[in-house]
C-alpha cells in the first residue's frame, strides 16, 4: 500500500503548523498589562467607599504604611466613605495631573475623581485626589477629599 500522504505535502503541513504556533505565541503575553494609576486609583477608592480599609492600606506606598497603623488609616478613609454614603459608590476620573513640589518635597502625581452623582455640577463640588510619587509608581502615597465651591 502506498503512502498517499507525500513528502511535500508534509512538509507543507509542517510549516502551515509552525506559522500557526508562532501566531499564538506572538499573539500571547505571559503576564496581563501593568494596571495604569488611574486604574489603581479608582480601586483603592472603590476599597475605601466599601469600606474595605485592609486591601485599600496594602495599595499604599512601604513608607506609608511603616508609618501609619491601620487604625489611623481607616480614620482618615472615613471621611471619603461617609460623601459615598451620601453621594453613592460610583466614581468618574475627572482630571489626571501633577502638582509641582518645592523644594524639600518633589511634583507627585495625581488622579482625582468625582461622585457620578454630582455629574450635572461643573466644578464638581468634592473630589477624591489619590497621589503617587512619579508616573511609574503604582503605590498609592496619599489620598484626600477636596471640596469644591458650595460642596
Amino acid at each position: 500500500m502506498a503512502n498517499s500522504f507525500s513528502g511535500g505535502r508534509a512538509r507543507a503541513w509542517c510549516g502551515f503548523a509552525l506559522v500557526l504556533l508562532a501566531g499564538l505565541l506572538v499573539g500571547a503575553r505571559p503576564y496581563p498589562p501593568a494596571p495604569t494609576q488611574a486604574q489603581v486609583a479608582r480601586r483603592f477608592l472603590g476599597e475605601v467607599l466599601r469600606a474595605d480599609y485592609p486591601t485599600a492600606y496594602r495599595r499604599l506606598a512601604p513608607e506609608v504604611r511603616a508609618g501609619v497603623p491601620l487604625a489611623a488609616f481607616g480614620a482618615a478613609a472615613r471621611p471619603l466613605w461617609q460623601q459615598g454614603q451620601a453621594r453613592g459608590p460610583a466614581i468618574e476620573l475627572y482630571q489626571v495631573g501633577v502638582r509641582l513640589g518645592t523644594g524639600r518635597t518633589g511634583s507627585r502625581w495625581f488622579c482625582r475623581f468625582t461622585f457620578a452623582s454630582d455629574s450635572a455640577h461643573r466644578p464638581p463640588p468634592v473630589l477624591l485626589e489619590v497621589t503617587f510619587r512619579d508616573t511609574t509608581a503604582r503605590a498609592v502615597l496619599g489620598f484626600g477629599l477636596r471640596r469644591r465651591g458650595g460642596g
